[in-house]
C-alpha cells in the first residue's frame, strides 16, 4: 500500500521540484509561472508541505511496519497534521488570490475551494478525534485527509485518457476532470472507511 501511494505521488511530487527549480534557478518568466514569480512564498510552501504530506503519510497505512515501530505513527502525525493543513491552506490561498492559469475558470476555483475547504476540516476532525482518544473516527477523518491530498495524482489519470482521445480539454473539462480525482479518491476513502463492520468507537486506555 504505502508503494502504490507514493507512486500515486510521483507525478505532483516531480512537478512540484520542477516548479521550485523554475523558481530558485531564474527560469524565463512565461504567463503560465508568472503568478509564482510575482507571490513565490505561498506555492513553495504548498509544494514542501503536498511531498511530505503524501511521501510521508504514505508509510501511515503499512500496519506491519508501524507495529515494528510503535512510536512511528504518532512522531509522524506530529508532522503531518501541520504540512497537511499547510498544504490546504495554501492551495486555497492560490486559488483565491492567484490569477486563473490556462484552463482555469470559476467552476474549478470553486471546486478547489471545496476539496481545499474539505481537507482542511478532515485534518482538523482527526486531529480533534484522537485528541478525544477517539481512534476509529482519528482513522476515518485522516484518510478521508489523505485521500483529498492525493488528488493531483489521481488527476493525472482522469486528463490522460481524455487528452490522448479528444486533445487539450477545454475550461468546463479540465475543471470536471480535476473533480473526476477528488471525487474518485474520495470514493476510495469511503470504501476504507466503511469496508469494515460498524464497531463502537475506540479510546485508548478504556
Amino acid at each position: 500500500m504505502p508503494a502504490m501511494l507514493i507512486l500515486l505521488s510521483a507525478v505532483p511530487v516531480v512537478a512540484g521540484a520542477v516548479r521550485l527549480t523554475e523558481l530558485t534557478g531564474g527560469a524565463e518568466i512565461t504567463p503560465e509561472n508568472a503568478r509564482f514569480f510575482a507571490v513565490p512564498l505561498p506555492v513553495v510552501l504548498h509544494i514542501v508541505s503536498v511531498s511530505v504530506y503524501s511521501v510521508l503519510g504514505a508509510f501511515q497505512f503499512a500496519p506491519g511496519f508501524r507495529r515494528r515501530r510503535p512510536g512511528w505513527h504518532r512522531a509522524a502525525g506530529r508532522v503531518l497534521v501541520p504540512s497537511g493543513l499547510v498544504a490546504a491552506l495554501t492551495g486555497l490561498w492560490m486559488t483565491v488570490f492567484y490569477p486563473y492559469p490556462v484552463g482555469g475558470s470559476d467552476l474549478l476555483s470553486g471546486i478547489r475551494l471545496v476539496f481545499g475547504t474539505a481537507m482542511a476540516l478532515a485534518i482538523v476532525l482527526g486531529f480533534a478525534a484522537i485528541r478525544r482518544r477517539d481512534v476509529v473516527r482519528h482513522r476515518a477523518w485522516m484518510i478521508r485527509g489523505y485521500a483529498i491530498g492525493l488528488g493531483a495524482g489521481t488527476q493525472v489519470l482522469t486528463h490522460l485518457p481524455w487528452v490522448l482521445v479528444f486533445g487539450a480539454p477545454g475550461e468546463v473539462a479540465t475543471a470536471l476532470l480535476m473533480a473526476a480525482g477528488w471525487v474518485i479518491n474520495v470514493a476510495v476513502a469511503e470504501w476504507a472507511v466503511r469496508r469494515r463492520p460498524a464497531v463502537r468507537a475506540v479510546r485508548l486506555g478504556s
